[in-house]
């Protein structure tokens, strides 16, 4: 691997971040520059594009055609229901992140652990394969005249939760992503459609690119301190089944601290194995024998 010469501070990624909102708030269907965090933060740890095949959009989902095979057929003169909407638009940026030749699901999809839906299907799913339902009427995302479906985009491995956009915002060009948590009930995920596979991205790839602690002893100070040391990195908690982490940062450092439940309650990434010695010692302890090495290093060995 190149050695890592430049620190990046994490801790200024709010600032980062909120500038790239501005950019997809205000950039039309087709502009480079809503991606260009994305890009930029995948590079910071160390992805590449395989130039290998890549997951193709119209990829068949075999388990959604097993489980529609076992349906009873329509009785005959009536039309099979369909779980996708064609009347509603697509979003542009969704069409934008499946082009993307930096696209790094899309290139190396066993780091995401979940799974996409292409075209987006509609909750409630008339043909009850997708579990999930659409949006009460007294909710904050919809007016109580608007269309209370959801368009799922992506899906957990197993479906224990779906990512998707309100139906009545699908014809902006980068809407906000929901995400079923418990009780199936819709929250925010992100501000936008890029912001989510920026997320997305942040969750999963310094898992594999980064060095890694996870749940290091700490007394209830040094959490105290390390929630000072590092601050906010300005994006929404990340959503999974009984989880909610939150995203801080420092100098190449990310650290996902789950404040719900789950395997994990905090993970410190860092860029360099000495960044994460830097943090130890601000907090005051040693986690020289818990940190791993990149699993990308085993990869490329």
């Amino acid at each position: 691997m190149e050695k890592i010469t430049t620190e990046i501070d994490y801790g200024r990624f709010a600032e980062r971040l909120e500038a790239a909102r501005r950019v997809a708030a205000t950039e039309p269907a087709g502009s480079a520059a809503r991606w260009e965090l994305l890009r930029a933060f995948q590079e910071e740890w160390g992805y590449e594009p395989t130039g290998g095949a890549r997951w193709e959009r119209d990829e068949p989902d075999a388990h959604k055609e097993y489980v529609t095979g076992l349906r009873p057929a329509a009785p005959e003169g009536e039309p099979e229901p369909d779980d996708v909407d064609r009347l509603l638009p697509i979003p542009a940026a969704l069409d934008e992140w499946w082009d993307l030749p930096f696209n790094s699901f899309a290139d190396r999809w066993r780091l995401y652990w979940t799974n996409p839906v292409w075209p987006p299907t509609v909750r409630p799913d008339p043909t009850g394969y997708g579990v999930a339902g659409g949006l009460p009427r007294d909710n904050p995302f919809t007016g109580p005249d608007e269309d209370p479906r959801v368009c799922v985009l992506m899906a957990e491995d197993q479906f224990c939760n779906e990512w998707g956009y309100p139906a009545a915002r699908a014809h902006l060009v980068d809407p906000p992503v929901l995400v079923t948590v418990e009780d199936r009930e819709w929250t925010l995920q992100s501000h936008s459609v890029s912001e989510f596979f920026l997320a997305l991205a942040a969750v999963r790839l310094p898992d594999h690119y980064g060095w890694t602690v996870e749940d290091p002893v700490l007394t209830p100070e040094a959490m105290t301190r390390l929630r000072e040391v590092l601050r906010p990195m300005g994006l929404l908690p990340w959503r999974e089944p009984g989880a909610r982490t939150e995203f801080l940062g420092g100098p190449d450092v990310v650290a996902l601290h789950n404040t719900g439940y789950g395997d994990t309650e905090l993970a410190l990434y860092g860029r360099t194995e000495a960044a994460l010695h830097r943090l130890a010692a601000a907090l005051g302890t040693d986690w020289a024998e818990e940190i791993t090495e990149p699993e990308a290093h085993h990869e490329e060995s």
